[in-house]
């Protein structure tokens, strides 16, 4: 009987062939794919495999060497044995079991077992360097700046290391407990909030030693024992470890085996909590209300990885210290001008004890406040800054580093360096006296640290003297102008606008006021030579403000009373109330403002020669009714702003002027009269001549033996040049010698006369500028 088969099975049946057939095909192409990968696999293990003579990882290279048994033992609680025993690049400083011993003997340990997972953690990062280095490299910088980035040989000291403090307990404003993290930038005036990188976990840095870069940099091993006295400077040191054996090569990076165990370094910021000798300067670089110097700045960023470390909803805050601060010292990463700097230098901190500080602070930046809550920000942080240098100060080179004033450190080594600590982002040096910043030290602080004279602080701030005031080798002697005689005499500053502003009855102006202001204090300010002038005001003379070789206004003084050209045209004087002594001169408190003359200068020889009895009188008349005079604003021609000195000759030598032809006049010859106002143009051209002539174009100078040579008058010839004459000068007296040769004298009694931008002097002979 046949078998019936329904079409579906026939279908199944059909199915099932074909996919046996198909499995088969596969088992058959995977055999030989396996037998041609094991034929691969070798041919690929021959050509990239790890080649035998390639050295053991980090981890493994500790163990085969026998002596890091310990070490090996905190790396393992540490859980860094899978990280140095893969792929990477570092280079470890490794302590051998001896220095792990002479370790764990000092804290009280019997072995690497007893130390806290923490702990352990904590040592074996900071001896962890990123990327591998030998000897050889690790004193060279690696350069990132553009156009020159590479090796920069032996100019490195210090290399970041897998270590970071992280987050920690501090007290805010308010005085309540917060989390709060290190800043890993310093603070600019653009980002006074900070400039906090939540990626940057400010890693700390370890200092080594090299031969190659003491003897670049001009140190030695006195340099090197002055922070480790009881280390001894091999010229391979890392900290205060010699280095045993080094460039112990690794498949994952170098070794360098060293006699004792290195520990983390606090950072400035840390160290300075830890010292209660230094409390008085720490609450001044830690200030958070008045006048504050550090603020907390919450961070989202912050604060979600501190949840998820921690677990903990707390915010995070950002110690943030002010910009106008050096540095901050809890900033591990240097200026991060090149994002390696920190290679190759350091902040340096001196750091007085309290002692010291609580002394300067009440007789030097309290003198004129109560505390330093009313002191000016910019008065604090130039204290601070007088401390705090931006580069690495070594112990031998303190008078030739430069803070950011340009001083230098003013600190004996030997004497007055208590405290000397190589920290993790700096030098600190705890001293037992302050350093006396030029700002404070000078003629300078004697108005800066003084409230009632803020006005004129800011003007010569402004006007760019600051600098030469506050160098103690350059001698000055300055006048110093209170705000209410500045108030006094309409003078204001308002801070919000930054404008000068000058108020007469119901009218304020500001056009013009700042260079008025800038032109009066620049005429308080005198330098050597002039300066000696001034040591006794008690006396009488006349004196040059400004420098040597530059020109400023004149100010007479008499019996302690200082007298200016607008101060006399008002009939005023300014007298000195009192006077102290600065590191480079003396101040003078004055009780007015010496102010300078608003009169053109034909207005003070009219004041000098309109008496029919003085001895200027003729040369006024000529003036007066001259071409070259305008009645209307007593301008004279050709005098256009600058300096000038007048030369006026006497009556009696204007006579023998007219007498030998040089200006006009009436009568025989030999007796001739003068004639004042002439009518005819020649005698009128003479009469102009005449009057420049006598007039020292662009320069002012007075009987005081410091400027004698030829100069330019006002008058020109016909091809445009100044026609010139000598002056001879002397302490007592001054000669002027026309273009004939012939001398004419200064007559003292009747010179020194002020004016704007000018003086004017009585000759006893006039000055011929006709050659022949």
């Amino acid at each position: 009987m046949p078998v019936c088969i329904s079409p579906s099975t026939i279908s199944t049946y059909i199915l099932d062939i074909t996919m046996n057939r198909t499995i088969a095909s596969i088992l058959l192409i995977t055999a030989a794919v396996c037998i041609t990968a094991g034929c691969r696999k070798k041919e690929w293990d021959e050509h990239y495999g790890r080649p035998d003579s390639l050295e053991p990882p980090v981890y493994q290279q500790l163990q085969s060497m026998g002596r890091f048994k310990s070490l090996l033992a905190l790396i393992d609680k540490a859980g860094y044995k899978e990280t140095l025993s893969n792929g990477g690049y570092w280079t470890l400083f490794a302590p051998n079991d001896e220095a792990v011993a002479a370790y764990l003997q000092q804290m009280n340990k019997s072995s690497a077992e007893d130390v806290a997972e923490d702990t352990a953690r904590m040592l074996v990062q900071y001896l962890l360097v990123y990327n591998s280095y030998t000897k050889d490299r690790l004193d060279d910088y690696q350069a990132t700046a553009s156009g020159n980035a590479g090796w920069i040989p032996n100019t490195a000291f210090r290399r970041r290391t897998a270590f970071y403090s992280g987050f920690y307990q501090d007290t805010n404003a308010n005085g309540q407990a917060i989390v709060a993290i290190s800043n890993n930038r310093n603070t600019t005036a653009a980002a006074q909030q900070g400039s906090y990188n939540p990626t940057d976990y400010n890693n700390k840095y370890i200092s080594y030693f090299t031969s190659d870069y003491f003897s670049a940099h001009q140190l030695s091993a006195t340099d090197y024992n002055y922070f480790f006295p009881q280390s001894q400077y091999t010229g391979f040191n890392v900290a205060q470890a010699k280095v045993l054996s080094s460039n112990v090569v690794a498949e994952n990076g170098v070794i360098h085996e060293i006699d004792k165990m290195v520990t983390p370094s606090l950072s400035i910021d840390e160290y300075l909590k830890t010292r209660p000798e230094y409390s008085s300067f720490r609450a001044i670089l830690n200030r958070l209300k008045l006048n504050n110097t550090v603020q907390f700045v919450y961070s989202l960023d912050a604060s979600k990885r501190y949840a998820i470390l921690k677990g903990s909803s707390d915010p995070v805050y950002v110690k943030v210290y002010s910009y106008l601060l050096a540095y901050s010292p809890n900033n591990e990463n240097h200026l991060m001008a090149e994002v390696n700097d920190g290679q190759k230098d350091c902040w340096t901190m001196f750091v007085p004890k309290n002692e010291a500080v609580d002394k300067y602070v009440k007789e030097v930046l309290c003198q004129y406040y109560k505390s330093l809550d009313e002191v000016p920000i910019q008065i604090i942080t130039d204290f601070l800054n007088a401390h705090m240098f931006s580069t690495a100060v070594w112990p031998t080179q303190f008078a030739s580093t430069r803070n950011g004033a340009g001083e230098e450190a003013r600190f004996d080594a030997n004497s007055d360096v208590t405290d000397k600590k190589l920290l993790s982002n700096g030098m600190l040096y705890g001293t037992t006296k302050v350093q006396d910043a030029n700002v404070f030290r000078t003629v300078y602080g004697k108005m800066y640290l003084n409230p009632a004279y803020q006005m004129m602080t800011r003007l010569l701030d402004y006007s760019g003297q600051k600098v030469k005031l506050t160098q103690p080798n350059t001698p000055v002697t300055l006048l110093l102008i209170s705000d209410t005689a500045f108030h006094a005499a309409g003078y204001y500053y308002n801070a919000v606008s930054d404008q000068w502003s000058y108020k007469s009855g119901s009218s304020t102006t500001t056009n013009g006021v700042y260079d008025k202001l800038i032109r009066i204090v620049s005429s308080c300010v005198f330098t050597n030579p002039y300066r000696l002038a001034l040591e006794n005001p008690a006396g009488n003379g006349i004196v040059k403000s400004g420098d040597a070789g530059i020109e400023g206004e004149y100010l007479k003084y008499d019996n302690n009373n200082i007298i200016s050209a607008g101060l006399q045209d008002a009939g005023k004087v300014a007298h000195i109330d009192s006077t102290r002594t600065a590191v480079n001169g003396r101040v003078y408190y004055l009780s007015n403002i010496p102010l300078f003359s608003e009169n053109n200068i034909g207005f003070h020889i009219k004041a000098l020669g309109t008496a029919s009895g003085s001895e200027f009188n003729y040369f006024w008349q000529y003036l007066q009714s001259s071409t070259a005079f305008t009645a209307a604003t007593n301008q004279i021609i050709g005098l256009t702003g600058g300096f000038y000195t007048v030369f006026i000759p006497n009556n009696a030598a204007i006579v023998k002027a007219v007498n030998q032809g040089l200006l006009p006049g009436t009568g025989a010859a030999g007796s001739k009269t003068p004639t004042f106002n002439p009518s005819s143009a020649a005698d009128k051209q003479l009469v102009q001549n005449f009057i420049q002539y006598h007039i020292l174009d662009n320069r002012t100078v007075v009987p005081d033996g410091e400027t004698s040579d030829k100069f330019n008058s006002v008058l020109k010839n016909a091809e445009g040049s100044a026609l010139q004459f000598n002056v001879y000068n002397t302490a007592n007296g001054m000669q002027v010698v026309d273009n004939k040769g012939v001398a004419a004298n200064v007559i003292l009694n009747k010179s020194n006369n002020l004016s704007n931008r000018c003086v004017i002097h009585l000759l006893d002979n006039y000055l011929n500028y006709k050659a022949n």
